[in-house]
């Protein structure tokens, strides 16, 4: 079967359509938000870049605006005053991370674009929280570039992504080798820093380590459909693949329960 590569993949699941499965996707992958709004302190870092008591933030693939929702939830303060830029290729996710900001978050500008296409420049602080999965890899360097240079000197910016080690990567070679052979790998944590450091980002990583879990069958499918962006593949049929089914067989207890072990790089640099 042709299905259309990995980055028009993913953007075609952003949409309306795509909500049941992107609600069971985040059923567990809430908690990437989590471990992240707890690994470092965040009201520090946008009062240090604040600029006459407000911050200028670029909020890079945004999503459904699921990492300022964790932040609130911790009680982020109401000050300084964030004024968000929304970048996403996807109308449907601009809108869905618009609809969740609240004090301090303000939305800004939106920008509907990919990342490697985008101009913006002065920002004090820019971020992609688990965003740059379907980047494709002859784009990287491309757009990671963009983002270093969307920060103004001084400023602060963060990524994160998983890891190779990590079930995302690992999970989406599996599914490709079984499903989807000629479908374009995700890029890693690892690429992401590569690529950042040739833009001249001192970048520093912190490793987290986690995990997620579901005994609920139609959940873990939702899930695993949206880390392949590829609703046409069952649970049952993704246990029978050969190498996603052996996969798979890893993360399943004796009694059905999934377990996914997560490893995410947490990359921030400060910008010379």
């Amino acid at each position: 079967m042709n299905r259309p590569d990995t980055a028009q993949r993913s953007l075609d699941h952003w949409s309306e359509a795509g909500r049941t499965e992107m609600q069971a996707f985040y059923a567990l992958a809430t908690e990437d938000y989590r471990q992240l709004v707890g690994a470092r302190d965040w009201a520090a870092d946008l009062n240090a870049h604040a600029v006459d008591g407000r911050v200028r933030l670029l909020d890079v693939a945004c999503g459904s605006g699921k990492f300022p929702s964790a932040l609130l939830a911790a009680g982020l303060p109401t000050e300084p005053v964030v004024e968000v830029d929304l970048l996403d290729p996807s109308a449907f996710s601009i809108a869905e991370a618009k609809a969740v900001l609240a004090p301090p978050f303000v939305a800004a500008a939106e920008h509907e674009v990919f990342l490697q296409d985008f101009t913006g420049t002065g920002y004090d602080v820019a971020w992609a929280t688990h965003a740059l999965y379907a980047l494709p890899p002859a784009e990287l360097a491309a757009g990671v570039a963009r983002m270093v240079g969307a920060l103004r000197p001084g400023g602060f910016g963060a990524v994160a992504q998983a890891s190779s080690r990590s079930h995302y990567l690992t999970f989406y070679d599996a599914y490709r080798s079984s499903f989807s052979p000629d479908a374009t790998p995700y890029t890693d944590a690892e690429g992401v820093a590569e690529a950042l450091r040739a833009a001249g980002a001192p970048v520093e990583v912190e490793v987290l380590h986690y995990r997620t879990g579901t005994s609920d069958r139609a959940v873990a499918e939702g899930f695993l459909q949206r880390c392949a962006f590829d609703d046409s593949v069952s649970l049952d049929q993704m246990e029978a693949g050969d190498e996603l089914g052996a996969y798979l067989a890893g993360c399943r207890a004796s009694d059905g329960t999934y377990e996914f072990e997560h490893e995410a790089h947490l990359i921030t640099w400060t910008q010379p």
